[in-house]
């Protein structure tokens, strides 16, 4: 038998459980993240790497849109399993009529991967992440991490993507994905 109750009663409990949530106490959370190569509690870092810290920004995937988080400690998907499917699915045919380059100006890694695709004879374009129109282009196109490259057919359909300089040289070369 189904329990009615007024708004009032349910009113009532709202406000009792909001007074309750507001006298919540907790205790001081340990945050871990990577440091030149190695796992730290963020505290203990200097102020250098914890204000480089702060200027993070993580993409979390949830469910079927992205979302930019400030200093989220959520572990998403390694950066293997990150390939998309799709390139998977072409391993050995990619059908590439152009790319985006998905980048950082503070990214170590896109010198090199920025290097590499301007020897490739592709039409191409970068989209910086810092800026706000580059982020949200890098969340609706699931770009977790820079550098990322996606390549396109002709009909706008993504057909590869890769991280690095090794990654894209196997897709560009038509080889299976390095390990």
């Amino acid at each position: 038998m189904a329990v009615t109750r007024t708004v009032e009663e349910i009113d009532r409990e709202i406000a009792e459980t909001k007074k309750a949530l507001a006298d919540v106490h907790g205790t001081e959370t340990e945050v871990y993240a990577r440091i030149v190569g190695y796992y730290r509690a963020v505290r203990n870092w200097n102020n250098g790497k914890r204000d480089e810290y702060n200027l993070r920004k993580m993409f979390v995937y949830t469910g079927t849109e992205y979302s930019e988080k400030e200093n989220t400690n959520e572990t998403e998907l390694s950066s293997k399993e990150k390939i998309s499917a799709v390139q998977q699915e072409n391993a050995g045919h990619l059908n590439a009529d152009h790319f985006e380059f998905f980048m950082r100006k503070t990214c170590p890694n896109c010198p090199p991967v920025k290097n590499y695709i301007e020897s490739v004879s592709m039409e191409g374009f970068s989209i910086d992440v810092d800026t706000e129109e580059g982020l949200k282009q890098a969340a609706e196109k699931g770009v977790f991490s820079a550098p990322t490259v996606i390549f396109y057919d002709a009909n706008g359909n993504e057909t590869g993507r890769a991280h690095n300089v090794e990654e894209l040289d196997a897709i560009l070369k038509n080889e299976a994905i390095p390990a």
